[in-house]
């Protein structure tokens, strides 16, 4: 059964233009040619990427975080075993009715149950620590793969004229720089995808999913057909853009508006330029129209550029995200990251109203001192009914 699924997955007519066998494919002559067994490489670098990422978040991320004035956030709450099995196990908001329950079961106000689910919520929301952690892994790894992107591919033909990325097709050895390049840009998407459910969670988690699984399929699609080339500036296309955002979220989360608001905006042009100019009418042309004149249309051809189309209106949701994080920046002269995380500006809410019933309550404390010293609400005028003349 296995086996009969698997010869019909690999049918050539699937992969291949026609007249064009496996066979046509195999290693000769010192030429290597791509394998789908190579793919198989990604998954235990992308674990060795988690270990990195790990020891780098250590030993760098960390020191640099607080070397910006970030400090690990600590909020403490008084324990309460009957609230904490309501939170854990009912709900994280309470109803009016749940509250005073609550109260009446504990013996608290209200006001203090209110109080003690906001703080636990509080406690629960990702501190800039652990955003500041992920935007510096995220900024290295693209820093890194950018670099070595523009030094696989600068000195290729294809780069320069496109009409080279289908010459010889699909009869293309694969290079050294080819094979890593892919290797290492599936194993990173491997390693974001494990680590989603333990990373920030953001509003836009399952546009992040389909992204991740959108470009896993797009390369491994693109691997096994040999689009090795266009795979290649695709990539390139993507990578050089978000070293930016990173670099601004890294700047955000440790207070510098100024240099956030600089880094975003040239984040915005190179994604503005990259993904909605660039990638439709370069990239898009260059894997819809140009092969036309070297092959007649089969699957994997059609099926290409559909992954393409999915990930071109991706880049239109973002690009939405952006110009409306433009326009707040523009009217409002402060930038904040749309993408934050769930129910990140009502947890804001919270936090600010947490520290305003704190100062609230350091008030009426030292009220109840100035009435325990007969001081009242006088207690700023001279004693001894002494009043200047």
């Amino acid at each position: 059964m296995f086996q009969e699924f698997k010869d019909w997955f690999w049918l050539e007519r699937f992969w291949l233009p026609p007249t064009i066998k496996w066979s046509d494919l195999e290693d000769h002559d010192g030429l290597v040619f791509v394998k789908p067994s190579h793919l198989y490489m990604t998954i235990p670098c992308a674990f060795g990427l988690l270990i990195i990422r790990h020891v780098f978040e250590k030993i760098i991320a960390t020191p640099l975080a607080k070397a910006f004035g970030i400090k690990e956030d600590v909020r403490k709450i008084i324990p309460n075993p009957v609230l904490e099995n309501f939170f854990k196990y009912s709900t994280r908001q309470p109803s009016q009715t749940d509250i005073y329950g609550l109260a009446k079961k504990c013996n608290l106000t209200e006001r203090q149950v209110e109080r003690w689910f906001r703080s636990r919520r509080n406690r629960e929301r990702p501190c800039r620590m652990k955003k500041f952690q992920e935007a510096c892994w995220r900024f290295a790894f693209y820093l890194v793969i950018t670099a070595a992107g523009i030094a696989f591919l600068y000195d290729k033909p294809w780069v320069y004229d496109l009409w080279q990325v289908w010459n010889g097709y699909p009869t293309q050895p694969l290079l050294p720089s080819q094979y890593w390049y892919y290797i290492l840009e599936m194993s990173f998407y491997w390693s974001l995808l494990f680590s989603l459910g333990s990373d920030v969670k953001r509003k836009d988690f399952l546009a992040h999913v389909i992204h991740h699984l959108a470009a896993i399929s797009l390369m491994s699609f693109s691997w096994c057909a040999n689009y090795i080339r266009s795979g290649t500036l695709v990539m390139i296309v993507h990578d050089v853009a978000d070293i930016w955002l990173e670099s601004a979220k890294m700047f955000s989360y440790a207070g510098w508006t100024q240099t956030c608001n600089i880094l975003f905006f040239i984040f915005s042009a190179i994604f503005l330029v990259s993904r909605l100019i660039i990638f439709p009418f370069w990239i898009l042309y260059c894997t819809l129209v140009i092969p036309m004149h070297y092959l007649e249309p089969f699957f994997s051809y059609v099926f290409l550029n559909l992954q393409l189309m999915v990930l071109q209106v991706l880049h239109l949701y973002w690009g939405y995200f952006i110009l409306k994080m433009l326009k707040r920046c523009i009217f409002s002269k402060n930038i904040q990251d749309v993408r934050s995380d769930d129910e990140g500006e009502y947890e804001e809410e919270e936090e600010e109203e947490e520290e305003e019933e704190e100062k609230e309550e350091a008030t009426k404390d030292k009220d109840r001192d100035c009435l325990k010293n007969g001081l009242g609400a006088d207690r700023y005028l001279i004693p001894n009914g002494q009043h200047g003349r």
